[in-house]
């Protein structure tokens, strides 16, 4: 199974489940998030911050050997994004750059998490889609 189709799958989870199930998934997501490796915590001048979510949210990428991983850096008292985080690792991490350049901007309208999630917070989840994909063509020189 492709990243991307991974990626729909979960859209489809989440849009087909009910809204208080939603919120749910998205607690669940956020538990699972890894943390950072030694490597990159500690050390933030290594992440990139998306300065259009409300909450301090960091990110980056190395490529290797033809695949993305993907490192996320959220507080623990913000679950939602968190989740999010969660749900691009899971569906994302280890894919080839050209899938992760391939996702939809705005598949995570598609979530039904309109009613959960606060319009300020979904706007941030489309940022960290952007940065995510801005790292990704910085990592491979792509244009």
């Amino acid at each position: 199974m492709t990243a991307l189709e991974r990626l729909e799958d979960v859209v489809r989870l989440f849009a087909t489940a009910p809204a208080p199930l939603r919120l749910e998934a998205l607690l669940d997501y956020s538990r699972r998030l890894p943390p950072l490796p030694e490597r990159l915590a500690g050390h933030p001048e290594l992440l990139q911050r998306v300065p259009e979510c409300q909450t301090p949210f960091f990110l980056t990428v190395e490529i290797e050997d033809g695949q993305t991983h993907l490192f996320f850096e959220a507080p623990p008292e913000s679950p939602t994004v968190r989740g999010y985080a969660g749900i691009l690792h899971e569906a994302l991490e280890g894919a080839a750059p050209a899938e992760i350049l391939a996702v939809p901007d705005d598949f995570y309208l598609h979530m039904g998490l309109q009613e959960a999630v606060s319009p300020l917070r979904l706007r941030g989840m489309g940022a960290i889609v952007q940065h995510l994909k801005a790292k990704v063509r910085e990592a491979t020189g792509a244009a």
